[in-house]
Order: structure tokens, then C-alpha cells, then sequence
């Protein structure tokens, strides 16, 4: 390094190095220009001075140096090395292993190299030249803990868990006898409990424990020691053993919910669906009766028992479990109980029983069978469970009344306007919903999460403008809007493309579905700095969960809605295409003088605002100054809009690159191959459409979608020309080959196997809805047979409840625009309307958008999209607009 160069020279290079490393940057662009003053082609020193100008954002020129002083020393690992550096620090590993390798040709034995080398494929999932590359610094440095551990890890990782094992002992051997000393027992325990992990995993059971029971001095971590062993009694069926050791857990922490199933397990009463014989039932009432006598304050032990008891049984202990709790004021009770709804009969028996304690406490001041009266608050926490109740169960209006009635008896608690507000979303209101999330927003302006709470209502009600300027009020001053995108908060990101998506501006949706996206690429970057951080503080068994964490990364909800968003938005701009400019200036001159007019003072007025807030978000960060006295490079973001994003080529080409994501890490989402579908058949892949078909009836044959996609399908290439080139005829064959294996299609025509999925689900809006939209697709002429097969269901089906208020909306899209009767249309949304009294989009008696309802009077957006009742800093300007926001 710097051999080449005179002493002075020398001593300047290494002066270059440190400066580097101690991120003093000028001072070492200072020694690297007082180097190649003297030589001005000497390439490490180019190098260098180009990494250092890497790192003070000065890109362009740090890549023109490093390939000038590259070109100038090719036989310098040092330059190969930079070269990578700067590869890395652009996430371009790929090429950056090339220039290690390079580097390595040259510098085989070089330490730190490799170093560098091992971190960028165990990100890359190299996984056979981890193992090599850390084999090679083992053997390079065998004295070294961290080359022993990170070898081992690279062969748990490569699927050689019995190698990794061995090397642990290995390692264990070259320790004495008194090992660890005080300051590395912590690492050390943690290196024992990985390799008992290790040897669990290897299927060395036995092995396992008595590894456990021999180290378990070394080990500080108590609490890991005791799970760990337990898991391994479980698993060797030792389950007396295990049973005793897990009423030891539960002493610990008696409202651990694992602790509870293990010790069932080894009892003998643990069902994975929740189904167990009345002699179970009775065996589990006995030892939760006996460990509630132990654990008295677990509220655990209480609550466990809900979901096995039946009956009677149930009644008297949800009483037990709901009371103390309904006095204390718990507003998370419902939430706690939520999952026995879909217990059959349970509800009813909840709904009983709250009802019964109503009464009790309207009359006489008290529980049933008590004499102590119970405080005023509880009144209202009974009605505002009884709210969630009915809103659980599709009954809005009693739900609402039930609400009002505690907003009457206290109206100061922010829970109860939150509940309305989202009573109100599920009855199909989002308007009046966003209302009264703003009204509970108002009455605490330093609540998050209630801020947060309101930003989502007004996204789904598509207020845009007025979400974004509540929620940049918990963001910190200067480019607030940004600070959203710098804070991954991908709630609000997807909510808001969704409602851009709703609106029709395909531009800004996209570009809030790919900042999602991009999140999870950062997140996957994230894991770069702990590929060496876990194996210096010995954090094994973390490392190792966090890098399968990361392998299943992309089949999380969020980032399974950005990508499904993003392909929904690229199949739209196919399907309807945006004007070009000479279409727009011929469709202008066909307007008659007056309109053109109205048109360019609407297009310089909305052009002038863009100006105005584009000025106002650079205002804060002019006055921005870092304490250095420098103003920090913030990226400015060239397309506000998205409309660049619009501008795609071929956007099948794109919508292709997030449908292989979906299909490699949501492959059993039914929703995946759908958009496959939908994205293959529009670019004529036929055989890949057939797959998604194939894939759609192996998950849910019964789904409307998977009946649709099915007969559309080979609709479409019965329709087809007869094949004329070989691949056509290849396709043809396949296609013939596969039919016989749909059994819906089992010697039955398209028509038939139609009828037969009417005859099946009879009883389903949304399976009717999806025949009748076959038929017309199918035949054409029998378009009245399809509409009045919809029509028959709204009297058969809507009264009882069994089409929810989304259904009925998609079946009003569908009569509007796939089978194109307007008067069909008004009849449904006629009818819906009555059911859906609450519904802004069916116009119900009760909703926002019916004139004289009482949610009528509620505040809009001003034009310039400013909120009516926040001021800049989140203080309420006009909260008596809001006082008139009563159901009555």
C-alpha cells in the first residue's frame, strides 16, 4: 500500500488511509493532493482521494478518479479494493464481488478484503462462498473468535447445521478450562444457546440436553436456559418433566400465553383448531380453575378459558372475566374478546349477557345479584362494548344508537367519537366517518395515534389534501411531506395511493405504491451493518432469525398491497392510455371559444398553485444551516406528481417486475395469481395465463374470481383463429391436454359449467353476480337474463343480511359498466339504498350525501384543499361546525 512512493510520500498515504477511517475528509484530500502533485499518476493515491470524495457526495468525480487511478495501477489490489468500496456504498454488490475477487487475485491472504468479501455475500445469499471465504479467514487466522463463529454461521446457513455444530466444539476445544472470564459470559452463553439450537435443529435431541444441563453454569441468560430446555423435554417426550418446568415458567410470568399451550401440550389438551372432546373440557376447566387460584392478578389464566367453555359454562365465566373490567374502564375489552365472534353461539351469548348487565345497572345501580353499586363510567363502557358488538355483527343502527347514548352519558371520552367513527365506515360513510375522527382528533391535538387514526378515515372518505396537512402536524418543521416518505410510513403511503387509485390520478398512486416499494429495499439494505455487528456481540440466534426474516421480507401484507397497486395501476394506463399533447390541442380546438377560455384560466390558476406551494416547501429549508454552517443536500424531488412514472413504454413490462415478486413470495395469495391473470392475458401469454388459472383453482376453486378467470379464460381461446405457425399449434395442444384435468369443465361446456356454479352457490350475491356476468360474457344476446338473474337475488339475499354493503357496491359497478344498463343500475342502487341507510355511495336517508340528513351540514374542503378547522399548528379554528355531527 503506497509502496511505490518516496518515505515522505508514503507516510502522506498512510495519512490518506486514516483520514478515511476517521471520516476527516479534507484533511485527506489535502495529503492526496499534496502526493499527486509530485505523482500525478500514482493509481492508489487516485483511488483513495475518489473514495474520499465518494463520501463528501461528490459521486461523478469519485468514480472518474477511482477508474483513472484503476487504469493507471491495474496489479494493485488497493485500487480493486476502492473500486469495490465504491460499488458497495451504490448497493451494486454484485459488480463490488467482482472487484474483491479481483482484488484478491492479486492479494490473496489479505484480511480485510475478505472481511469485506464474506458481509457482501452473506447479504447476497452467496451462500456456498460464504462458507468458503470464511473458511479461508478461519485458516488465515485461526486465533480469532469471530472467524470461528462466523464459519460456523456460514455452514448453519448453507444447510450443514451438523458442520457448524462441529466447529463450535472445535472451537470450545482450543478454550481452557476456566473460560469464559466475567466480561464474556454474556457472549458466551449466547454462543452455547446457539449451538444447543443447533444441535435441536440437527434433530440431536438428546444430545441437546445434555449439552444444556452440562453448560448451563456458563450460561447468564436464565430465562433462554429454562425455554430452551423445555422445548427439547417436549420434544423427547419427556412431558412430566416438561410439565413441571413450565409451571416454573408461569411463576415467572404468569400472563405468558405460550407457557399456557406448552403446559397443555404436555398434558395432553392442546388442540391446534380449538376443538376438544367434553372430557378435555372438564380436565382443562380443572387445571385453569387451579392455576387461577395460584396466578389470582393473570388476567391470562381468566381469559383462556373463554375459548373452550361452552354454554353455561361460558356465560358464568365471561361474566367473571368482563365485569372487574367493564368497572375499570378497559376500552380494549372488545378487541380482547373478538375472536370468540367467530365461535358459533358465542356472540349471542356475549350479546346476552351485556345486556343483561345494561339493564342491571340502568335499574338498580349494580351488577346482577349484587348489592355494591357500581361507579357512572361503567354504564358507559357497557354501551360503548355494546356499540362494537353490534358493529361486529353488521347492525349499524343500533350500534349508533348505542353509541350516542354513551357520547350523552360522557361526552369528555375520545374512545367513544372513535368508535362512532368507525361504525360509520363500516356502514358506508366514510365522509361523516372523517368528521368524527377529526372531532375526537380535536379533543386531544398531542395524541398520535388518534391524529393518525383520523388521517386514515379522511384517505378512505378521498381527502386528500386534508390528511396530509393533519398528518404532517406530528412531523418535524421543513419538508414535512417528506418526512412521512424518511419515517417508512407505509400506512399512510398505501392508504393514500389507494385513495389516488379510487380518484382516477394514476400519477400519484403509483408513486405512493413504489415509495413502498422502495421501503422494503431499504430495509433489505438495513441488514448489511449487522452481518458483522451479530457476530462480534455473539447475538447468533437473533442473526440467524433475522436473515430468515429478511428471506420472507416481500410476503408481508404492506409490501403484498404496494406491488398488487402498482400492477392495478400499470394495467389501467394499458387499458386507457393518457392523450398525448397533439390529441389534447385537437380536442381543445373543437371546444367552442368560450369553454377554451374557462380551460386556460383553470390550467394557469392550477399551474400557479403548484408554484406557490413548490415555493412555500423550499422556504424552510433555505433557512435550514447545519451547525457546520453548511445547509444540508436534501434530494429534490423532480417529479412531484408521478406523471414521469406515467411514462412508460410498455407498462405490461413493468407491471411484470412486481407480478414476479408477488409470485415468488406470495405465490399463496389468491390475489397474486389473479393479477397474473389479468397481466398475461393482456400480453397474449397464453400458457402463463392457463398456469395462473391452474394456481387460482388449487387455493380457492369456489371463489367467484377463480369462476370467472376460469371461463374467460377459455372463452377467449375458443374465440381464437385456428393455429397457423407451430408454436400457435404448440400452444393449442397443451391448452387440449390440460382440459380434461379442469373437473368444473369435465364433459361440460363454458355454459354448462356456469349453470353448475349457479346451482352451487345460489345462496351468494357474489357468485350470482359472477354468473350472470359469464352469461353475458359468453352470450352476449342474453344480457337481460344476466341482469334479472342479479335483480331476483337483491329480494332473496338482501334482507337477511348475507350481502355486505361492498358486495352490493361491486354489483352496482358491474350492472353500470360490464353489462352497461343504467336503468338496472338505478333500480339496484334504489333498493340498496333502503339496506344501506347509512351509505354514501347507494345515497341512503341516513348518509352525508342524502340532503337533509344531520351529516349533511358537515365541513368540506376549501378549495385549495386547506382543512376548515386546522390551523397551522394543529389548533382548532372552528370546532362548532362540528357540534352538529349527532345521528338522531
Amino acid at each position: 500500500m503506497g509502496a511505490s512512493l518516496p518515505s515522505k510520500e508514503a507516510n502522506l498515504f498512510k495519512l490518506i488511509v486514516k483520514s478515511y477511517e476517521t471520516k476527516q475528509y479534507k484533511k485527506g484530500i489535502k495529503a492526496a493532493d499534496a502526493i499527486l502533485k509530485k505523482f500525478p499518476d500514482h493509481g492508489e493515491t487516485l483511488s483513495m482521494k475518489g473514495l474520499t470524495l465518494n463520501c463528501m457526495d461528490r459521486k461523478s468525480e469519485a468514480y472518474e478518479l477511482v477508474r483513472l487511478g484503476l487504469k493507471n495501477d491495474l496489479k494493485s489490489h488497493v485500487c480493486w479494493h476502492v473500486y469495490g468500496l465504491l460499488y458497495r456504498s451504490d448497493r451494486e454488490y454484485r459488480e463490488a464481488i467482482k472487484c474483491y475477487r479481483n482484488a484478491l487475485r492479486i492479494d490473496p491472504d489479505n484480511i480485510e478484503i475478505l472481511r469485506d468479501l464474506s458481509l457482501l455475500q452473506a447479504q447476497m445469499r452467496d451462500l456456498a462462498g460464504f462458507v468458503e471465504t470464511r473458511q479461508q479467514l478461519l485458516t488465515l487466522k485461526p486465533n480469532h473468535r469471530m472467524n470461528w463463529i462466523g464459519f460456523a454461521v456460514a455452514q448453519h446457513l448453507n444447510y450443514n447445521g451438523s458442520k457448524a455444530v462441529d466447529i463450535l466444539e472445535a472451537y470450545e476445544g482450543t478454550l481452557e478450562d476456566d473460560y469464559p472470564p466475567d466480561n464474556e459470559r454474556c457472549e458466551h452463553g449466547e454462543m452455547l444457546l446457539y449451538k444447543i439450537s443447533l444441535l435441536e435443529e440437527c434433530g440431536l435431541i438428546e444430545k441437546g440436553l445434555q449439552e444444556l444441563r452440562k453448560k448451563e453454569f456458563k450460561i447468564v441468560d436464565r430465562l433462554a436456559v429454562k425455554e430452551q430446555e423445555v422445548s427439547l423435554l417436549e420434544k423427547l417426550g419427556l412431558f412430566d418433566e416438561g410439565e413441571e418446568l413450565y409451571r416454573k415458567l408461569l411463576s415467572m410470568n404468569p400472563d405468558n400465553y405460550r407457557y399456557y399451550e406448552g403446559l397443555q401440550r404436555c398434558m395432553g389438551l392442546y388442540s391446534a383448531n380449538g376443538q376438544y372432546s367434553s372430557d378435555d373440557i372438564d380436565r382443562l376447566e380443572a387445571l385453569y380453575v387451579s392455576l387461577s387460584k395460584l396466578y389470582s392478578r393473570s388476567s391470562a389464566v381468566k381469559r383462556i378459558p373463554l375459548d373452550f367453555l361452552c354454554a353455561e359454562k361460558f356465560r358464568l365465566a365471561a361474566e367473571n372475566y368482563i365485569q372487574p373490567f367493564l368497572t375499570k374502564g378497559i376500552p380494549s375489552l372488545f378487541s380482547d374478546l373478538s375472536s370468540l365472534y367467530d365461535h358459533p353461539g358465542k356472540a349471542e351469548i356475549l350479546e346476552q349477557l351485556i345486556l343483561e348487565l345494561e339493564h342491571s345497572i340502568k335499574t338498580t345501580g349494580g351488577y346482577p345479584g349484587r348489592s355494591e353499586k357500581e361507579p357512572p363510567s361503567t354504564l358507559m363502557w357497557i354501551l360503548f362494548y355494546l356499540a362494537q358488538h353490534y358493529d361486529r355483527r353488521g347492525q349499524y343502527g343500533i350500534a349508533l344508537t348505542k353509541i350516542d347514548e354513551a357520547i350523552e352519558h360522557t361526552p369528555t371520552v375520545i374512545d367513544l367519537y372513535s368508535v362512532k367513527s368507525r361504525i360509520l365506515k363500516h356502514a358506508g360513510d366514510p365522509v361523516a366517518a372523517a368528521a368524527l375522527a377529526d372531532e375526537a382528533r380535536c379533543m386531544d391535538l398531542a395524541d398520535r395515534y388518534v391524529n393518525s387514526e383520523c388521517v386514515k378515515r379522511m384517505l378512505q372518505a378521498d381527502q386528500v389534501a386534508l390528511a396530509e396537512k393533519t398528518a404532517v402536524l406530528f412531523t418535524k418543521d421543513g419538508e414535512q411531506h417528506n418526512n412521512l416518505h424518511d419515517m417508512q410510513c407505509m400506512w399512510y403511503e398505501l392508504a393514500s395511493g389507494e385513495s389516488y387509485f379510487r380518484q382516477g390520478d394514476l400519477g400519484h398512486a403509483l408513486k405512493k405504491f413504489l415509495a413502498v416499494e422502495k421501503h422494503y429495499a431499504d430495509i433489505t439494505e438495513d441488514q448489511f451493518d449487522f452481518h458483522s455487528y451479530c457476530l462480534r456481540k455473539m447475538t447468533l440466534r437473533t442473526y440467524v432469525e433475522m436473515l430468515k426474516f429478511q428471506d420472507r421480507l416481500h410476503s408481508y401484507s404492506y409490501f403484498r398491497k404496494a406491488a398488487a397497486g402498482a400492477i392495478k395501476c400499470y394495467l389501467k394506463l394499458y387499458d386507457s392510455p393518457p392523450k398525448s399533447s397533439a390529441e389534447e390541442d385537437e380536442e381543445m380546438s373543437k371546444l367552442p371559444p368560450s369553454q377554451k377560455k374557462k380551460l386556460r384560466q383553470k390550467q394557469r390558476k392550477a399551474e400557479a398553485r403548484a408554484k406557490k406551494e413548490a415555493e412555500v416547501k423550499e422556504e424552510p429549508n433555505a433557512t435550514a444551516v447545519s451547525k457546520s454552517g453548511k445547509r444540508p443536500a436534501k434530494p429534490v424531488d423532480l417529479d412531484p406528481h408521478g406523471e414521469k412514472l406515467l411514462q412508460v413504454e410498455d407498462p405490461l413490462v413493468e407491471a411484470t417486475k412486481y407480478l414476479k415478486l408477488l409470485q415468488k413470495h406470495s405465490s399463496d395469495s389468491l390475489q397474486t395469481h389473479l393479477l397474473s391473470f389479468e397481466v398475461n392475458m393482456r400480453k397474449q401469454k397464453i400458457l402463463l395465463a392457463l398456469q395462473a388459472v391452474k394456481h387460482m383453482l388449487r387455493l380457492d376453486a369456489d371463489n367467484p374470481d377463480t369462476h370467472c378467470c376460469l371461463i374467460k379464460f377459455f372463452h377467449k381461446v375458443g374465440s381464437r383463429a385456428a393455429p397457423v405457425t407451430d408454436a400457435e399449434k404448440l400452444i393449442n395442444g397443451v391448452i387440449e391436454a390440460e382440459r380434461p384435468t379442469f373437473s368444473q369443465l369435465h364433459g361440460n361446456s363454458l355454459i354448462e359449467a356456469n349453470t353448475l356454479f349457479l346451482e352451487k352457490h345460489r345462496d351468494s350475491l357474489r357468485h350470482r353476480a359472477a354468473v350472470a356476468e359469464m352469461i353475458f360474457v359468453t352470450e352476449p344476446s342474453r344480457k337481460k337474463e344476466a341482469i334479472s338473474l342479479i335483480e331476483e337475488s337483491s329480494s332473496d339475499l338482501l334482507p337477511q343480511n348475507g350481502a355486505p354493503l361492498k358486495d352490493c357496491t361491486a354489483v352496482h359497478k358491474l350492472l353500470g359498466t360490464v353489462l352497461d344498463d343504467q336503468d338496472a343500475a338505478s333500480r339496484w342502487k334504489v333498493r340498496c339504498a333502503q339496506y344501506f341507510p347509512y351509505s354514501t355511495y347507494f345515497e341512503g336517508s341516513h348518509s352525508s350525501a342524502a340532503p337533509n340528513s344531520s351529516y349533511s351540514q358537515i365541513p368540506k374542503l376549501s378549495e385549495n384543499g386547506s382543512p376548515p378547522n386546522i390551523s397551522s399548528n394543529g389548533s382548532v379554528e372552528n370546532l362548532d361546525a362540528l357540534k352538529n355531527l349527532v345521528i338522531r
